[in-house]
């Protein structure tokens, strides 16, 4: 696993990012979408939903029985 943040290529931001416009050009904005462009303008936005998903995946205990409801012993 990666331990340092590595920004995505400029293109494939910018390509992201023209996506989200033509989205809400054709049908209007949505909260998503308008998430995918604060992503795309952002570098901290970005880096910080990285770090983000890497302490999701730090905080998953993989001998635990999430289905289990916990007052079940």
């Amino acid at each position: 696993m990666n331990k340092q943040y590595v920004d995505y290529p400029a293109s494939e931001i910018q390509a992201k990012l023209q996506q989200c416009l033509d989205y809400e050009a054709k049908y209007g904005e949505i909260p998503q979408v308008t998430a995918v462009k604060k992503w795309c303008n952002s570098y901290e936005y970005r880096k910080n939903e990285w770090q983000w998903r890497q302490n999701v995946a730090k905080s998953i205990n993989f001998n635990t029985n999430y289905n289990k409801p916990y007052y079940n012993g």
